[in-house]
């Protein structure tokens, strides 16, 4: 069972090499004071999330971010 938290959908800002097996996708509101505030992403969260090589996502696309509580 699970139950979701949060979701919610930002852009990524950059897409950084963390070493030979992983990348870090942020978004991290540099730009400005504080991430973008949308519809998508109401509070304009920010996020830091490792993921192995080989995803093909790049700076500018969309992501959806799902935070859930599993048992």
């Amino acid at each position: 069972m699970s139950e979701k938290v949060l979701e919610f959908i930002s852009e990524i800002e950059f897409v950084a090499n963390i070493d030979e097996k992983k990348d870090c996708l942020m978004n991290q509101g540099t730009h400005s004071d504080a991430a973008a505030v949308t519809a998508e992403n109401p509070y304009g969260l920010w996020f830091n999330i490792d993921i192995p090589k080989g995803h093909g996502l790049k700076s500018g696309e969309r992501i959806r971010i799902i935070v859930e509580k599993v048992d």
